[in-house]
């Protein structure tokens, strides 16, 4: 399969289907935060489901399974509450080399501003359901990890996760995205900032990683800006480009964005094709104010 480029903008949003639809049309209700395989022919994909706050926010992620990529059926569904969590976020899911599945799931600690990721892993995609949770992402007192972005390159695994500094309790919304290795997928080294917003930006608020395309050093990604607090929820996507072990924003952002306001996109995430082009699922805001799950098709 070829490695796949940055999207057209144009084609990205025009093209696209809606694959999850949101519970009901009003802000604050989203079906997104998509992460997919293709394994053996057979599409899967992982996403979160949210109610406004007040009324269960991110209250779970499903797994679905697809022929066609389009038209998804749910295989696994785990609520917030197996994981004594307030709200659930995007999830990462994996297909490992020796064939077993994992779920990184994003969980909010009730009743303050912390985030964890718990791993859950089985040997097929219904036995999530019932695998035990571990937590390999804790986080501290002074930084909350969520979201993460894994692949395998070969001979080690990355993640790509956004870190919210819990220093200040009225902006814990800020976030950079930070860079981790592992041998195994469950413990993890950090090796530092992966990306940070641009001052007086687009993105100055914060940047969120949400995929990484492995090319060597043409790897570019993804990500998610916001310029202030108020686009909290709201962000619109960017491109970024491998540079010295980092990755760099490319100027001239947002790259991509949803026609209605408030304009967000985000959590893009891509699968190569075996015919060539690329597949895409993403997030984005609809004319109601609530986010749909959407995929588009990009050829080369």
């Amino acid at each position: 399969m070829t490695v796949p480029r940055p999207p057209v903008a144009d084609a990205f949003w025009s093209g696209a289907t809606v694959v999850v639809e949101p519970e009901d049309p009003r802000p604050g209700s989203w079906a997104g935060g998509p992460s997919a395989q293709l394994v053996d022919g057979v599409w899967w994909l992982a996403y979160r489901l949210r109610r406004p706050v007040g009324e269960g926010r991110g209250f779970g992620n499903v797994v679905a399974r697809s022929d066609d990529g389009v038209r998804f059926e749910p295989v696994v569904a785990v609520g917030k509450d197996r994981f004594g969590a307030e709200s659930l976020e995007r999830p990462a899911l994996v297909h490992t080399p020796d064939g077993r599945w994992r779920l990184y799931v994003s969980c909010a600690t009730p009743g303050t501003k912390h985030w964890r990721v718990d791993l859950l892993e089985a040997g097929t995609v219904a036995g999530l359901a019932t695998a035990e949770a571990r937590t390999v992402l804790p986080g501290s007192a002074t930084e909350a990890p969520k979201d993460p972005v894994v692949r395998w390159d070969g001979t080690q695994w990355h993640l790509w996760a956004s870190v919210h500094p819990l220093d200040d309790p009225g902006a814990t919304d800020r976030m950079t995205t930070e860079h981790a290795t592992s041998p195994d997928g469950v413990t993890w080294t950090w090796h530092g900032t992966a990306l940070a917003g641009t001052p007086g930006g687009w993105d100055a608020r914060g940047t969120r990683i949400s995929t990484v395309v492995l090319d060597g050093d043409r790897s570019w990604a993804l990500y998610d800006g916001r310029a202030t607090a108020e686009e909290n929820w709201e962000e619109r996507t960017g491109l970024a480009r491998l540079d010295g072990g980092a990755f760099r924003p490319v100027p001239g952002g947002p790259y991509l964005q949803s026609p209605h306001a408030p304009h967000g996109l985000r959590y893009a995430d891509v699968v190569a094709l075996p015919g060539g082009g690329a597949r895409w699922f993403y997030e984005a805001t609809r004319e109601d104010g609530a986010h749909e799950l959407r995929t588009v098709v990009v050829p080369d």
